[in-house]
């Protein structure tokens, strides 16, 4: 494939772009982490056409290092896959919280305490506004040190190290499951708890809060803003951007994306490392004129 293609008997959009919605990891960064200055150029394109740009990703605010150089505009970002709205304007460590939708600590406890007798062997992290803590066993999988290392319990506990602010998510790895097997597994287990969902190709899994995903806070935020989902163009390769695909006008899967993400978009375009973001936006920016 070397064009961006919309699935057969899809129509196109019938109202403009008003804004564009990408998924960073898989999507709109290389491999390599890199933004290519093709990506560059189309991004900084949209915006001057009058589109906006939201960065959707699972990523905490304090791993968006990697774009805070390209914000147009607003330079807004929903983190943690729909956990956090935050203003990328004042660069690393410097991130303001627009939005929070926390995941309420009796949820957290209870989808680790259910997680871990239909699992065995799970092991989870704590994913706050400002902090990260782990469990002992948690594989180091982030390349950060935690600010404490204690069961998930502890972690939770209302006097506990992580009682100071939100929580945003909670991690849960499992070391030798298939990664969709555990993903489906979770979803039974937590029910109606916390919102399950992946983005790692391990058996990682993110857990919000009940209802919470990039798709129903890109919502908020659109409507914040006046835009319908018709008006919408989003990119995703993962588990995690299938809700997003599904209610956006227009959507594209990468090249390289997840089947079930493939399955959820209204388009397909070429994978991350070349450029696929880019291509539909340049294909958009033309059709214009």
């Amino acid at each position: 494939m070397t064009s961006a293609t919309r699935q057969h008997g899809t129509p196109a959009a019938a109202l403009p772009a008003r804004l564009i919605a990408t998924d960073l990891d898989g999507t709109l960064l290389r491999d390599d982490k890199s933004v290519s200055a093709r990506t560059v150029a189309a991004l900084a394109a949209a915006e001057e056409a009058g589109i906006e740009v939201f960065f959707v990703t699972g990523r905490p605010a304090r791993w968006m290092d990697v774009v805070s150089d390209h914000v147009h505009g607003h330079g807004l970002a929903i983190c943690g896959n729909g956990a956090a709205v935050v203003d990328l304007h004042g660069g690393p460590g410097a991130h303001r919280f627009v939005k929070v939708r926390e995941l309420a600590r009796k949820n957290a406890l209870a989808a680790v305490r259910l997680l871990r007798e239909a699992a065995p062997g799970t092991v989870f992290a704590v994913e706050q506004t400002y902090g990260f803590h782990q469990e002992p066993d948690y594989p180091k999988l982030h390349m950060e040190i935690p600010d404490a290392v204690l069961p998930a319990e502890e972690l939770l506990a209302p006097d506990g190290p992580a009682a100071g602010q939100p929580v945003l998510k909670i991690l849960a790895y499992h070391p030798s499951l298939d990664p969709d097997a555990f993903l489906t597994l979770a979803r039974l287990t937590v029910g109606g708890h916390a919102n399950v969902t992946r983005s790692s190709p391990s058996a990682l899994l993110e857990l919000s809060g009940p209802g919470v995903s990039k798709a129903s806070t890109l919502a908020l935020c659109c409507a914040e803003r006046g835009i319908s989902h018709e008006e919408v163009v989003a990119f995703g390769d993962m588990p995690n951007d299938v809700e997003m695909l599904t209610w956006a006008g227009q959507s594209y899967a990468m090249g390289n994306a997840h089947p079930d993400a493939i399955a959820a978009a209204s388009g397909r375009t070429v994978a991350n490392n070349d450029d696929g973001v880019a291509v539909v936006i340049e294909q958009l920016l033309a059709d214009r004129g």
